[in-house]
């Protein structure tokens, strides 16, 4: 064979070649780069997300890669991340266990406006009007009461109980109001009443010497083991001990007035995440009614923001009267009430 023959019979082979590659190379490029799959950062504990995660993977066949936070930096962690990340996002949704640095994360302009079809049952209050966010069911704010300790007709039946005197000041406590759920409540009282009322209420409840405790799980504890009498604390920490069998009751207080804190779990869209359309859907299956349903019978969540929600098994939860304030409108007041709480806590 000629040079010439021979190179030219190497060129038909390498053209060859390169047209069949060329399909493969497009099926390989279709088949791993253009993923459908969706990114998750969630402060949920996975043992209740996961399951949650792998339904929806199984009805939509849409890849869920979930970003958990991590237990010492708890949801600041992700929401420094995704401040980070603002201009290169890497994840599609933000699901929050809470709600106050959902509305941070609007205010640093890292969400983008959805409103899900799935969440018209859902009241407005619990929904930003500009569509950024949208909040479902949750854990309420309650006493937990020692019932070896405490007749039924003495319950505490609101949270000004704490400075009433016929309840001895080292036999109730609360968390420390600087950190938690405890924070938000305080900074909820501030927009409810005022700073000045407010301020004046933590005064006289640090003057007074009720115990403050390191978490809202410890105040339970220490009412089931008959340390305290009664405590501020959450419906999810107080089911534990009513499922365990402690002696305890759970008291929703200020229902005859101005109501409980209500703290959802919210849910947002990321502005410029890699798979927008992906995180819309996973963010319809998050809000969905029988999803919620579904967190309630896990134990994740004890209130339903639906006037048609289940409730759950360890407390009675029907026709419970929350706090009737904005929650952009705590938001604003985590700030000064810190201040505050700092000075008089922090002595």
């Amino acid at each position: 064979m000629s040079f010439n023959m021979a190179m030219h019979t190497r060129k038909t082979i390498s053209c060859a070649a390169i047209l069949i590659m060329v399909p493969l190379l497009l099926l390989v490029s279709c088949t791993t780069d253009k993923k459908d799959e969706v990114i998750i950062y969630t402060a949920v504990d996975r043992e209740y997300a996961e399951p949650i995660f792998n339904e929806f993977q199984e009805n939509t066949g849409i890849i869920v890669k979930a970003v958990y936070d991590v237990e010492a930096s708890k949801t600041t962690g992700l929401v420094m991340r995704l401040v980070a990340e603002k201009d290169r996002p890497r994840a599609d949704v933000f699901w929050n266990n809470e709600f106050s640095q959902t509305i941070l994360l609007k205010e640093n302009g890292v969400l983008t406006p959805y409103s899900s079809p799935n969440s018209g049952d859902i009241p407005a209050p619990f929904k930003d009007p500009e569509g950024y966010w949208t909040c479902f069911g949750g854990r309420a704010r309650i006493f937990i009461v020692n019932t070896d300790l405490v007749k039924k007709e003495d319950f505490p039946h609101s949270i000004y109980d704490l400075l009433d005197p016929k309840w001895p000041a080292d036999r109730i406590g609360m968390a420390n109001p600087l950190f938690g759920t405890t924070k938000t409540h305080a900074a909820a009282l501030y927009g409810l009443w005022g700073a000045d009322e407010a301020k004046k209420f933590f005064g006289d409840i640090r003057e007074r010497g009720v115990r403050i405790i390191d978490g809202n799980a410890l105040v339970r504890d220490l009412v089931a083991r008959g340390e305290l009498m009664m405590g501020l604390t959450d419906t999810d920490d107080a089911c534990v001990a009513v499922d365990r069998g402690d002696p305890v009751a759970v008291v929703f207080p200020d229902q005859e007035t101005f109501g409980t804190l209500i703290v959802p779990n919210s849910v947002a869209l990321i502005r410029g995440g890699p798979n927008p359309q992906n995180g819309e859907k996973l963010i319809d299956y998050l809000v969905m009614a029988e999803t919620e349903d579904a967190l309630v019978g896990a134990g994740f969540f004890q209130t339903t923001v639906r006037e048609s929600g289940v409730g759950p098994d360890c407390i009675p939860m029907t026709d419970i009267k929350g706090m009737d304030i904005p929650y952009a409108e705590i938001v604003e007041n985590l700030s000064p009430a810190k201040d505050d709480l700092g000075e008089i806590f922090l002595q």
